[in-house]
């Protein structure tokens, strides 16, 4: 996938927008910040979602993060597998690690998302 084509969230969130609907997963950057993981609770198919709410959680041996969805939509379809393989979500963050998909509702909501180059910036500025 490339990642130019991705869009991002401030709490770093990825979307990757086919038509209308939307894959989303967590950025390597946070994978990184998180370290090893070992839960992952994902939102059940059907469910409706605004964006910037909370649809499940990642945690590490580190701590529990809250997962924020980046659009407005219902989910279609949670990587379940995922919480037996949690490695895939650190090798693959950007592919096999994917987390939900989510038929777009609002497009509008995409527009206050950031492309990779201002998502590397703010991981930037953030990182001091």
């Amino acid at each position: 996938m490339d990642l130019k084509q991705l869009k991002y969230a401030k709490t770093h969130e990825w979307v990757h927008l086919e038509g209308d609907v939307a894959t989303i997963g967590i950025t390597d950057f946070a994978l990184q910040a998180l370290t090893d993981l070992v839960y992952i609770d994902l939102p059940a198919v059907g469910r409706t979602l605004k964006q910037g709410e909370t649809f499940g959680e990642v945690e590490s041996v580190k701590a529990v993060s809250d997962l924020y969805s980046p659009v407005s939509g219902q989910v279609l379809e949670a990587h379940t597998q995922l919480a037996d393989d949690l490695g895939k979500l650190s090798d693959d963050a950007f592919g096999g690690g994917w987390l939900m998909k989510v038929k777009v509702t609002d497009p509008a909501t995409l527009g206050e998302l950031m492309d990779r180059a201002e998502y590397e910036k703010y991981c930037a500025s953030e990182a001091h």
